[in-house]
């Protein structure tokens, strides 16, 4: 996906972060996305985030699977915002 709403998607921080502390290394998460955002990192035994653009904005549902939470992603509100002021400087460069 090289845009989304118009807004080229390098320039949507919308991915998932993961936190190590709390992963447990059980691949549910890597074993869901099939847009290769996620990967096992063996020599962890937890999941990292390898291509973060490739995430659909607005999925959360390897976050949802995720049995320890350990998978976050932007706040809703204000990613929002962030999407409004984006599109509102699309329109008033167009």
């Amino acid at each position: 996906m090289s845009e989304w709403r118009g807004i080229p998607r390098e320039e949507i921080p919308w991915f998932p972060t993961v936190d190590a502390e709390k992963c447990i290394g059980c691949r549910e998460c890597v074993n869901f996305c099939r847009n290769n955002v996620l990967t096992f990192d063996e020599s962890t035994g937890k999941t990292v985030v390898v291509n973060p653009y490739n995430c659909v904005v607005e999925c959360r549902t390897c976050s949802r699977l995720c049995p320890v939470d350990a998978i976050n992603f932007p706040d809703e509100m204000e990613f929002t915002a962030l999407v409004k002021k984006l599109l509102n400087n699309r329109s008033i460069n167009s």
